[in-house]
């Protein structure tokens, strides 16, 4: 397994410890961690956004803040799909896309200070 595929091959999925996020383990040893509305509005499904355009339909005020998934599927080996809370269950979020969205210090190349 490449690099590459290592970085967008997930070994884990579920939420955390407390429940509040969706954490996907990967390959590569990295976490993401998730919270289910900023998931909820960045699905990439043509009623959330425009095909053509790629201008964004869905309105950040019809997402309700205790949104979260009642189920995961995988999508063969490439995606996750989310049925939500708020009956929305049409967006398919590939692995590279989930990876993406990560905003830990690493992923958003910010330095941590020294403990």
């Amino acid at each position: 397994m490449s690099a590459a595929d290592r970085r967008t091959t997930p070994v884990e999925v579920g939420p955390t410890e407390d429940g509040s996020a969706l954490r996907i383990r990967w390959a590569d040893g990295h976490v993401t961690e998730l919270e289910p509305r900023y998931l909820r509005l960045e699905c990439r499904c043509a009623a959330c956004v425009d095909e053509v355009s790629g201008r964004l339909l869905l309105q950040e005020s019809a997402v309700p803040a205790d949104v979260h998934p009642l189920a995961i599927r995988w999508m063969g080996r490439y995606a996750l799909h989310f049925q939500w809370s708020d009956g929305h269950d049409t967006g398919i979020y590939p692995f590279e896309l989930l990876r993406a969205l990560c905003k830990c210090p690493e992923c958003l190349g910010v330095e941590e200070p020294d403990a």
